[in-house]
């Protein structure tokens, strides 16, 4: 008892007071209030219990689906330029260069925004971030579809690339957090399945649009619309389908008790209970959360709304990433990621015109064999280009039909196995997952270009592209080693840190592959097989390591 306390207990003495300092409960009430504490504890019960009693439905279903769709968009948004970069580079007046930097520039657009809208989906919510950006995204599409020049173009690509980036990452916190600990992992890969079947899609839908002969003259414009540009629209679709739909799904009820708002994350969970077939009204009791938070600084509103306060905020939200608790997971992430997207992303983009290549190839020179890179080398030799005007003689408005049966052969490949992952995630460790996929696709990806056969090297350069089925893996394995009011932040950044490899990839391939294609080949696979290393000195999960202290195992 402190020297102040006990002279006041002292001073009422010599005055002879005779009522106490303190109230003094009777034991009837110190038992009641006693019992009512318990009362409230016994009945407190975690987020994941909530979870658990609102039932597996119709909601996590469509949830799911638009999950997938918003995955699928953003791959058709950034993927679809190599489909029609081969047909338009006269309309834009591409050169080798530009269809490097036309290639590159949406995930430049990601990569500056990435961070931000990181930051806001941790600090202001999920939803608020993805509604407005995959809207904002095909708004954007749309007047990219008439653009008149290369550098219009440019521009507008790197505008769609700022709001793709919004729903790209987010998504992933966003499902994840509707979910057990016991679903979670199989829900990401049954959205990443969707994801898969739409990008099936994309070689019916290049097919379907590209492959058409009308034009529409729109002299008052400047230009002439042509199958491409239509394609360019029907890619974005997705993004105002999905856009739309997050207007009847709620936030995040993890983030809403993460920012103490457990009224709203109880109305969440009711919404969550009726759509599942709920009849009566669910009971939820006090909510607790689950999660160490000590590592999160505070972001709430402090009064000031400076840009500097603003940009300290989202730094010091930035910052236990790279703590010593976190440290080595966001290496092995961020490196994984960078690499995994100069494959999948920055030499994708040249499949089509490598595969065009190889297809005209096979249909000049039937029954004939030929290296992969020497037939890169001969078709770069046949590019007659004019540095005059910077366009192209050969100006093409079609692909080679085989470019759409290998890019089809590519999506069934990526549909069957994440059909085979989604099986098996809860059952075989994720890590063991992606380390299998990066050493046997590597594997393929540098036999292609050792083997004088030219239609076993197509099929290996397609399964080369399978890797990518690692990106989603790794997704499903981010969300589980940080906290919740890191996970988006830390998806975001390593996400950023993707679409570097993915500029990065772009523009060495379209600088290496015309004079150094072996090489580029192997400096993509050697470093894919040094990632598969690194994967193995990942972590167990947060609630892994959190287990064994819980109040079931205790």
């Amino acid at each position: 008892m402190s020297t102040l306390k006990i002279n006041e207990i002292n001073k009422s003495n010599d005055d002879g007071a005779s009522e106490n300092l303190l109230p003094v409960k009777t034991p009837k009430e110190t038992d009641d209030t006693t019992n009512g504490k318990l009362k409230a504890f016994e009945e407190a019960i975690t987020f994941s219990e909530a979870l658990e009693r609102t039932k597996y439905g119709k909601f996590n279903y469509f949830l799911i689906i638009i999950s997938g769709l918003v995955l699928a968009n953003v791959l058709l948004e950034t993927s679809a330029v190599a489909f029609y970069m081969p047909v338009a580079h006269c309309d834009l007046q591409l050169t080798n260069s530009r269809k490097g930097l036309l290639s590159a520039i949406g995930y430049v657009g990601m990569i500056v925004s990435s961070h931000l809208w990181g930051f806001l989906a941790d600090t202001r919510g999920r939803r608020r971030v993805i509604r407005p950006t995959l809207i904002a995204g095909f708004v954007v599409t749309v007047v990219s579809s008439f653009a008149t020049n290369f550098w219009s173009m440019l521009v507008l690509r790197l505008i769609n690339g700022i709001f793709v980036s919004g729903a790209s990452a987010t998504i992933y916190a966003y499902i994840s957090e509707f979910h057990t600990d016991r679903t979670r992992s199989k829900v990401m890969m049954i959205s990443s399945f969707i994801f898969a079947i739409g990008a099936m899609f994309m070689p019916f839908l290049s097919f379907a649009v590209i492959n058409r002969e009308w034009r529409l003259d729109l002299s008052f414009m400047g230009l002439v619309y042509k199958p491409w540009r239509l394609f360019v629209i029907v890619c974005g679709i997705p993004g105002l389908v999905c856009g739309i739909a997050m207007y009847f799904l709620p936030e995040s009820p993890k983030f809403l008790l993460s920012m103490n708002k457990e009224e709203e994350t109880k109305e969440v969970l009711q919404q969550m209970y009726r759509m599942n077939g709920g009849k009566d009204e669910l009971v939820i009791p006090h909510l607790l959360s689950e999660e160490d938070n000590t590592e999160v600084i505070e972001t709430k509103d402090k009064g000031s709304y400076s840009i500097f306060s603003f940009l300290a905020t989202m730094w010091n939200q930035t910052v236990p990433l790279f703590r010593r608790k976190y440290i080595r997971t966001t290496t092995i992430v961020c490196t994984t990621q960078f690499w995994l997207y100069v494959i999948t992303n920055g030499l994708y983009m040249w499949f089509p015109y490598i595969v065009n290549a190889m297809g005209e190839f096979m249909k000049n020179h039937p029954g004939e064999n030929r290296n992969l890179c020497r037939i890169v080398y001969d078709k770069h030799d046949k590019m007659d280009l004019s540095v005059n005007n910077s366009t192209l003689i050969d100006c093409p408005d079609k692909l080679e039909n085989t470019t759409y049966m290998y890019s089809l052969l590519m999506e069934i490949l990526y549909v069957s196995t994440f059909a085979v992952i989604t099986l098996i995630i809860n059952r075989v460790s994720k890590i063991v997952i992606m380390v299998t996929m990066i050493i046997f696709c590597s594997s393929c990806g540098l036999a292609a270009v050792w083997l004088p056969y030219t239609s076993i090297s197509a099929i290996l350069y397609v399964i080369l592209f399978l890797v990518g089925i690692s990106i989603n893996v790794l997704g499903a394995a981010t969300v589980d080693l940080y906290p919740t009011q890191l996970r988006a932040m830390a998806m975001c950044v390593s996400l950023m840190m993707g679409r570097i490899g993915s500029v990065v990839g772009t523009n060495i391939v379209g600088a290496l592959v015309a004079n150094y294609c072996e090489l580029t080949f192997y400096i993509s696979c050697f470093a894919m097989l040094s990632c598969a290393l690194l994967i193995l000195f990942l972590p167990r999960s947060i609630t892994s390591e959190k287990s064994p202290s819980t109040p079931e195992n205790a």
